[in-house]
């Protein structure tokens, strides 16, 4: 098949695009090819790349003629926002393309009620920013979009995406990097809330994988939505004692409450902190592993230590002590 991706350079598409293209598929990325994939592998040398500002051209409304042009039998839409340009990319793709899959979020759900939180159901209250209220609005829109007879659609909810790369979400809910540096000297870190909140994480290749099952599966996956963790969530305390374990350290971590957390670091790194732990995510998998044949490989801690020895090896993580190697063996 002919498999367009946008936005295919990012965290997920790095690993995505190589599947793909080791799948036999003819592969397209889109991007405004402003960076290298995460990721460089051989694959990419096979990959037809295609330059493209998405924002500008969604502004004046050539973006799906854009992608229609390219004759693609699927469309894996990375890097959608906003109700407009998914609706915008549907109406054009109707009736060109054998089935679009987008990327959502598991922040289109709010706060959380009962764990773990499924498909569709009363797990939470409403998304509670704009960006989360956006992807629930995607994610109906494509469901009542299949439902009616039009455009086979698919979104897939990933949940804090790690991988080599990039700064993994810490055990306080940010990506302060002096967090790291004060767990790995064993110093005493201030910590919000009570420590038994809950994040929940993913490898991009574990949503890599995903992808590639739905595109495989695409009559199992057609107007469904699917949640995209890893088996497990990481609570507070459970994350500094496993992240502090790394260094050979004891976790040092001072509950503080949230206002006297506030001044301890800057609005940016308490604001992010708020966000990732008051919403308190635990997400069930269920569904993507019985419609899909999904089997994610990586437990969170194993997916964050990768993330931490690319950092640490790449010199972008300062660290006062050595990171150990990673015990646990994969998930087979």
């Amino acid at each position: 098949m002919k498999i367009v991706v946008i936005g295919g350079s990012g965290h997920i598409g790095s690993f995505l695009v190589p599947r793909l293209v080791r799948g036999g598929h003819e592969v397209v990325n889109v991007s405004r090819g402003a960076r290298r994939p995460y990721v460089d592998t051989p694959e990419w040398q096979q990959v037809h790349q295609v330059t493209a500002d998405r924002a500008q051209e969604d502004r004046e409304a050539t973006f799906g003629d854009r992608i229609a042009d390219l004759g693609a039998d699927v469309v894996v839409d990375l890097v959608c926002f906003t109700l407009d340009s998914a609706t915008a990319l549907v109406d054009r793709l109707r009736g060109e393309v054998g089935h679009l899959l987008h990327c959502g979020s598991i922040w289109r759900y709010g706060a959380s009620r009962k764990l773990p939180i499924s498909e569709g159901s009363d797990s939470t209250a409403e998304p509670l920013d704009e960006y989360g209220i956006q992807k629930r609005d995607i994610a109906r829109m494509l469901k009542d979009e299949t439902a009616s007879g039009g455009l086979v659609t698919t979104s897939l909810h990933p949940g804090h995406i790690v991988g080599p790369g990039w700064h993994p979400v810490g055990p306080l809910g940010n990506f302060d990097p002096s967090v790291w540096e004060k767990v790995s000297a064993g110093t005493t870190v201030p910590m919000p809330g009570s420590g038994t909140e809950l994040m929940h994480h993913v490898h991009a290749d574990d949503l890599a994988q995903a992808f590639e099952k739905a595109i495989q599966g695409r009559d199992a996956a057609a107007g469904e939505d699917f949640n995209v963790v890893a088996p497990t969530a990481l609570s507070v305390r459970g994350y500094a004692e496993i992240a502090a374990s790394w260094f050979g350290q004891e976790p040092h971590f001072e509950s503080v409450g949230w206002d006297n957390f506030r001044q301890t670091t800057t609005p940016e790194h308490a604001d992010t902190s708020w966000a990732h732990l008051s919403r308190n995510h635990c997400v069930s998998i269920e569904k993507a592993k019985s419609l899909l044949g999904f089997v994610p490989r990586y437990e969170p801690e194993r997916a964050i230590h990768e993330s931490l020895e690319w950092l640490v090896q790449h010199h972008e993580l300062q660290l006062s002590g050595s990171l150990g190697s990673f015990r646990q063996p994969p998930i087979n």
